[in-house]
């Protein structure tokens, strides 16, 4: 009698060899994956969210050092009028940190505050001509990136683009205005005596517009 052959102990079809095949390179493959993958820690140096711009992080870093910075180079004023009446360019090489729009003199003004006109406080100063124009912004908005410019160790390629660099001056504002605004009422200022220490950019030799580092009444 015949025997038929016995279809368990057939070979496996092509189709079966297929499916085997394809398993074994998928286990390869997640293997693969598994070897290059670096496991990050939340709150780690190599998590991305640490290494992402902080402005607010920047400006409580970087005003002390502003501060410092100008107050260790502040001129008096009258002697820096005196200075940019002589040679306005040598004055600002001397004294300033140069801008594209214009050099960033820190000064030192002794006087008395007068009028309040919107976001700034006029100053009259000792030994100042009467025609040069002195205000003092005292908030609450204050205007312009001279603080961040004021070094000249802040710079535009030390951020991935415009809005960072602008964001980085407003930082930095910020900080100043809750280290030498607090406590200071810029609407009775009128008629007291003061000593300003600040930067401005110096454009016209006859109008400062002065950002405080240092604010002290007497």
């Amino acid at each position: 009698m015949s025997t038929s052959p016995d279809h368990a102990a057939s070979k496996p079809s092509s189709g079966n060899r297929t499916l085997l095949v394809s398993a074994a390179l998928a286990v390869i493959v997640v293997a693969a994956i598994a070897f290059d993958t670096t496991v990050v820690r939340i709150g780690s140096e190599n998590d991305v969210r640490q290494q992402a711009f902080s402005p607010e992080t920047f400006g409580a870093e970087q005003f002390p050092k502003i501060k410092a910075n100008v107050e260790e180079r502040a001129v008096a004023a009258a002697d820096l009028a005196a200075a940019i009446a002589a040679d306005k360019k040598a004055a600002a090489e001397k004294y300033g940190t140069a801008t594209s729009t214009g050099p960033v003199i820190p000064v030192t003004l002794t006087g008395v505050f007068v009028a309040r006109k919107s976001n700034t406080n006029d100053m009259k100063i000792d030994g100042l001509p009467p025609e040069t124009v002195v205000r003092v912004q005292t908030g609450p908005a204050v205007n312009g990136t001279d603080l961040r410019d004021a070094t000249g160790t802040i710079e535009f390629g030390q951020f991935t683009n415009q809005i960072q660099y602008q964001d980085a001056g407003s930082a930095i504002n910020n900080e100043m205005k809750k280290a030498v605004f607090a406590g200071l009422d810029a609407d009775a200022l009128d008629g007291k005596q003061a000593t300003v220490v600040g930067v401005f950019k110096l454009i016209n030799p006859k109008n400062w517009l002065v950002t405080p580092v240092k604010v002290e009444l007497k």
